[in-house]
């Protein structure tokens, strides 16, 4: 095992509810947990892209307690003490906060790979070459790097990133070299108008919630941005092991405020460079995003596996559906149709984004408690 495997170790955050995927996902099922496309569940894929890059017991989920049950259901084998459970969902800062204490215990020269859970990658060995890229980079104790993806689409739901153009060139061994950008700013989710003038320019890429760092360097960054986490940080470090561990996270979490490490970190450090990812990324979070990974990878088109379905003069229109429910289509276009036993959700294409303020409604009306 070479030096950059044997301490490298992966981050995965797995804690979200993906209300936009609303009424498949839910408070007890989060979508990362559900298997949507019949092919496996997206938990289930971001560990197996992984395991041709990290040592399999050097990967670490970040999830709820109800996501750590799940987890040892849908995952056997995999070793329940990398398996974190967060008492409360605190956003992406507190959740890698606790990732890095566990990390740090455990290999103090470490290089952390922090992925989402839920992602679709198409490309898995182009995702792993640009992955080995990075932490080559990492090694070198300078950066925080990370994933960018240019984009196709005036998007409204991803964040962005707006680099240095011209690149730079780096080597990073004998015979490779990699494109780097140096990040210039963090941008959060644009309005349509905003996101098209991004698109234009040419030097804003998604920000793809990758992150690639020598847990030296991001403990620095902490230190000095974020001192109250980096403390908390080290709270956790000195009682991993101990008898009162759990109390300590608990406590920590009891106070923490919910902070992205975007708008904690990355968007305030200047030591922020990034990789262009090609391999065919998307954020699946909402219905249409589904929609659009059917259409443009090789999941399987949802549809042509719909049991009990009549369409009649019916046009480019998406049902799931439990398979022992009849479900009749006449005269409709662009529809977006899920059914689960105790809920339904039609709208039309192009509009789920809309989902996720309908859960917030839902959660504001004490009688619908029971469907979120």
């Amino acid at each position: 095992m070479d030096e950059a495997v044997q301490h490298l170790y992966a981050i995965i955050m797995a804690g979200g509810q993906g209300s936009g995927l609303w009424p498949l996902s839910r408070r007890d099922m989060p979508r990362q947990f559900v298997d949507i496309f019949g092919i496996g569940t997206m938990i289930e894929r971001t560990v197996q892209r992984l395991s041709g890059i990290v040592p399999p017991d050097h990967i670490y989920i970040v999830t709820s307690s109800r996501g750590q049950a799940l987890v040892s259901t849908l995952l056997p084998g995999f070793p329940m003490s990398n398996v974190l459970a967060e008492p409360l969902g605190r956003k992406t800062a507190p959740c890698i906060a606790l990732a890095t204490a566990f990390v740090k215990k455990r290999d103090p020269d470490a290089v952390t790979l922090v992925v989402p859970s839920d992602h679709l990658v198409e490309d898995n060995a182009t995702f792993e070459k640009t992955i080995r890229e990075g932490v080559q980079l990492a090694l070198q104790k300078k950066e925080l790097v990370t994933i960018g993806i240019r984009p196709d689409r005036p998007e409204t739901t991803y964040g962005y990133m707006q680099v240095d153009i011209p690149a730079s060139q780096r080597s990073l061994s004998p015979g490779q070299t990699t494109t780097l950008h140096h990040v210039r700013a963090f941008a959060e989710k644009p309005d349509s108008r905003t996101a098209q003038e991004f698109v234009d320019s040419g030097d804003f890429f998604w920000n793809s919630g990758i992150f690639i760092w020598h847990i030296d360097v991001i403990c620095r960054e902490l230190e000095h941005w974020m001192p109250d986490l980096y403390r908390d940080l080290l709270y956790m470090y000195e009682a991993i092991g101990s008898s009162k561990e759990q109390e300590v996270i608990e406590d920590v979490y009891s106070w923490q405020h919910p902070v992205a490490i975007d708008c904690g970190v990355m968007e305030k450090s200047e030591s922020v460079v990034m990789l262009e990812g090609q391999f065919g990324w998307m954020d699946l979070g909402n219905w249409d995003d589904m929609l659009s990974a059917q259409q443009v990878s090789s999941i399987p088109d949802a549809s042509g596996r719909v049991q009990n379905l009549i369409e009649v003069d019916t046009v480019n229109t998406i049902v799931h559906k439990p398979s022992s429910k009849a479900v009749c289509l006449v005269g409709v276009t662009d529809l977006i149709v899920v059914e689960t036993d105790d809920a339904l959700l039609i709208c039309r294409k192009g509009d789920s984004r809309g989902v996720r303020k309908a859960v917030d409604i839902m959660r504001r009306n004490d009688g619908m408690e029971g469907y979120l």
